[in-house]
C-alpha cells in the first residue's frame, strides 16, 4: 500500500507540468511566471521532507501519509474548482495567485517519499532491505511519467477540466484505500494501544519485526549538518535531482509542445516525450547504483555529471525533435545515474548519521527545482522560442561544476572504510 500511496503522492510534482502549455497560454503568462507555477508543489514537497520523514520515527507511517495525500487532494480539488467556474471563458492571469497556493498545497504529496521509506522498511527483514526498498522507490518514481502521458491524452478527449478531476478522483481512491488497507509496523500498533516502549520492541521482535525507529532522529539531523561533507552532497544532489530530473520532468512537456510539437492537437505527444524522460531517468537509478557499487561513488558521479553536461549540450544546440530526443536521453542518463551516485557516498562520508544526511540531501536538494525552472523560464523570456534551448546551457554549466566538484571537492574514501548493509540509503 506504501508503494501505491506513494505513486499517487509523487504525481503532484508534475501537477502544472503537463499541462504546462495550455496554463502558459490560456493565463498569458511569461517564461518566469510558468517556471514559478511549475515549481510550486515541488516547493512544499522538498519543504515538508524532512519533518515528516522524521515524524514518521514518533507515530508511525500512516498518519503522516494521510496528511500529506490529503493536502495533494486538498490542492487538486482547488485547481478543478477553478477551472469549473472559469475556465475556459474567464481563466485569466488574475487567477494566477489562486493557482500558485493550489499548487504549494498540492504539491504536499510529494513528502510521501520521506514518510514511506522508513514504513516499508519497518516490515521487512533486514536481508530484504534493498529488494522491499528498491520496489517501493523504483514503483512510486514512475507515477510524474505516467501523469505526463495520460494527463495530456485526457484533455485532448476529455478536456482540461475533466481531466484534472479524474487524477483528482485517482488520489482520492488511492487515499480512501490508504486508509482502510494501510497498516503500521507491529511495534506502532503496540505503542497506539498504551504498550510501553521497551515491552512493545520486544514483542515486535518475536513477531518478526527487526527494523526499529532509532529514536535519536532530531540528533542524526544535527550531527550530519554539522559535517561539511553533508552539505557537498546536497550541493550535487540539488543539480542532479531537485534541479534535474525533478525540475525537468516539469518542464519538458512546455519545452516539447512550445519548441517541437507547435501544432494542434500535439499536447500527447510532447507529455509522451516527457513521460519516457521520467520513466527512464528513475529506473537508470537502479544501473548507477551498480556502478557506484563497483567503481566507487565519486567517480561514477565525475563521469554522470559531465554524461549529463554533454546531454544539455546536445539540446542547447538541437533544433529538431530526434536530436533533441537523443540529448534528452543522455541528459537523463547522467542524471539518473549521478542520483544513485550521490547517495552511494553517504554512509560513506557521513557513517554515523547516514538518516540525517539522507534527510538534509533528500529535503533540501529536492528544492532546487525552486531556481532552474524560474531560470529556464528567463532563457524563453530574453532569447524568444529558441531560448527553449539555450536554457540547457544551464545544466552544461551546472554540470561541468558539478564534475568538478565531485572530482577535486569530494576526495576519494579508503576502501576499508566501514559500510554494512543497515547503513545503506535508498537511492
Amino acid at each position: 500500500m506504501a508503494t501505491l500511496a506513494f505513486f499517487a503522492g509523487l504525481t503532484s510534482i508534475v501537477m502544472y507540468g503537463a499541462a504546462g502549455p495550455t496554463f502558459k497560454s490560456a493565463l498569458g503568462l511569461t517564461g518566469v511566471q510558468t517556471g514559478l507555477l511549475l515549481s510550486s508543489p515541488q516547493v512544499s514537497q522538498a519543504l515538508l521532507r524532512i519533518p515528516f520523514g522524521a515524524w514518521v520515527d514518533e507515530v508511525g507511517g500512516k498518519m503522516p501519509f494521510l496528511i500529506l495525500l490529503g493536502s495533494t487532494a486538498v490542492g487538486m480539488a482547488g485547481i478543478v474548482t477553478v477551472l469549473f467556474f472559469y475556465h475556459p471563458a474567464h481563466f485569466g492571469p488574475h487567477l494566477y495567485g489562486f493557482l500558485l497556493g493550489f499548487g504549494l498545497i498540492g504539491g504536499a504529496g510529494g513528502a510521501t517519499f520521506s514518510v514511506g521509506i522508513p514504513q516499508t522498511s519497518y516490515w521487512f527483514p533486514k536481508d530484504q532491505q534493498g529488494y522491499a526498498l528498491g520496489v517501493f522507490a523504483g514503483g512510486g518514481n514512475i507515477g510524474p511519467g505516467v501523469i505526463n502521458y495520460l494527463l495530456p491524452v485526457g484533455i485532448g478527449l476529455w478536456g482540461l477540466t475533466t481531466a484534472y478531476a479524474g487524477w483528482l478522483s485517482f488520489v482520492l481512491a488511492v487515499t480512501v484505500l490508504y486508509a482502510v488497507f494501510g497498516i503500521d509496523s507491529y511495534y506502532f500498533q503496540l505503542r497506539a494501544d498504551g504498550v510501553a516502549p521497551d515491552s512493545a520492541h520486544e514483542i515486535s521482535r518475536e513477531l518478526g519485526q527487526e527494523v526499529f525507529p532509532s529514536g535519536d532522529t532530531w540528533e542524526s539531523l544535527r550531527s550530519s549538518a554539522l559535517n561539511h561533507r553533508t552539505w557537498i552532497l546536497v550541493f550535487l544532489y540539488s543539480v542532479s535531482c531537485g534541479g534535474g530530473l525533478m525540475a525537468l520532468t516539469a518542464w519538458f512537456p512546455t519545452y516539447w509542445k512550445a519548441f517541437h510539437f507547435q501544432q494542434e492537437g500535439t499536447l500527447w505527444l510532447a507529455g509522451l516525450a516527457a513521460s519516457i524522460y521520467t520513466i527512464y531517468g528513475s529506473l537508470i537509478r537502479i544501473v548507477g547504483g551498480s556502478l557506484s557499487d563497483r567503481y566507487g561513488g565519486e567517480a561514477v558521479a565525475t563521469a554522470s555529471f559531465c554524461t549529463m553536461a554533454a546531454g544539455a549540450g546536445i539540446l542547447s544546440v538541437a533544433a529538431t525533435p530526434l536530436p533533441a530526443f537523443f540529448g534528452m536521453m543522455v541528459l537523463g542518463t547522467g542524471m539518473g545515474v549521478a542520483n544513485a551516485a550521490v547517495f552511494e557516498l553517504v554512509p560513506l562520508y557521513v557513517p554515523d548519521a547516514v538518516g540525517g544526511a539522507s534527510g538534509w540531501i533528500g529535503g533540501i536538494g529536492a528544492g532546487g527545482t525552486l531556481v532552474v525552472l524560474p531560470l529556464l523560464g528567463g532563457f524563453v523570456d530574453v532569447y524568444g522560442r529558441i531560448g527553449y534551448a539555450r536554457g540547457f546551457l544551464l545544466f552544461v554549466l551546472l554540470g561541468l561544476i558539478c564534475a568538478g566538484v565531485s572530482y577535486f571537492r569530494v576526495p576519494p574514501v579508503p576502501e576499508t572504510s566501514p559500510r554494512s548493509p543497515s547503513e545503506q540509503p535508498a537511492h
